[in-house]
């Protein structure tokens, strides 16, 4: 492909250097994105899945937590105990019960 840079206006210049460093700070990104989808395709055509072989989705896939508190006042709202304490923990909790008395 030959382009007569001498014959292009500065604007098209311009555009064509951003065109170009553009393409060369993508290039490696695009470069692992088809050798990614040529991994997967190739583990799938041998009945796998590319996770199998690199463990990732045992690491991100995290079962949800039984609850293992609820609500005195409504037996349906429960907390697992982890993250932030619902309001009705820290009511109850203020009111003088414990968290022994709100487990299920």
């Amino acid at each position: 492909m030959d382009i007569n840079l001498d014959a292009l206006p500065l604007a098209e210049l311009k555009a064509l250097r951003n065109r170009v460093e553009r393409a060369i700070a993508t290039f490696e990104d695009r470069k692992k994105k088809e050798a990614l989808a040529e991994l997967e395709e190739t583990a799938r055509k041998m009945g796998y899945a590319l996770a199998d072989f690199t463990g990732e989705s045992s690491a991100k896939k995290r079962k949800p937590a039984a609850p293992k508190y609820a609500n005195p006042a409504d037996a349906a709202v429960t907390w697992t105990g982890r993250g932030r304490k619902p309001r009705w923990v820290t009511a109850a909790l203020a009111s003088g019960k414990s968290l022994k008395d709100l487990e299920i």
